[in-house]
């Protein structure tokens, strides 16, 4: 991936990182592009119950006004925070924006999204690991492992023991 952006923006580009989940996999990302990179940082808030809503709630720290911005994520599903983040961006008046993401929930789409740069694309397994999290837990995994979502929601260390032998 980060030869392909490279090579559609040999003169830089912006990664924008929304955090948390996101930072493993673009710290590897930025080391895998040649050409000048800079990056930022956004946040939102998980979706409001039954609403579908988000906030930002750690917007950009630098100004994007005619720049190329890649919006780096962890995994994209329905496409709604997705499409929020991209009209926010937009908004402030970058040249381009494009969506990057290490892992891909298509089939799980609500709102259509293109997607220009993609890792994997996954079904419905619950995973954690290299940045994926279960209540903050498991980001510093260095590989995606898929998770029993039931054992974790009874016990959050569950995988811990598994993984590791101890708690």
């Amino acid at each position: 991936m980060g030869k392909e952006i490279s090579t559609d923006y040999p003169d830089g580009v912006l990664l924008v990182a929304v955090l948390k989940g996101s930072v493993v996999f673009l710290a590897d990302l930025v080391r895998a592009i040649p050409t000048p990179v800079e990056v930022d940082f956004l946040a939102i808030s998980r979706f409001a119950p039954d609403t579908g809503r988000v906030r930002i709630i750690k917007d950009l720290d630098g100004e994007v006004t005619d720049l190329d911005v890649v919006l780096v994520e962890d995994i994209v599903d329905t496409g709604l925070g997705s499409t929020f983040l991209r009209r926010h961006v937009e908004a402030l008046g970058p040249r381009s924006v494009r969506i990057c993401t290490l892992l891909d929930r298509v089939h799980r789409r609500i709102v259509p999204i293109e997607v220009h740069y993609r890792g994997f694309e996954i079904d419905d397994e619950f995973v954690l690991g290299y940045g994926l999290d279960f209540e903050e837990r498991y980001r510093n995994l260095d590989r995606i492992v898929v998770g029993d979502i039931k054992a974790l929601a009874d016990d959050a260390n569950h995988h811990v023991v598994d993984l590791y032998g101890t708690r």
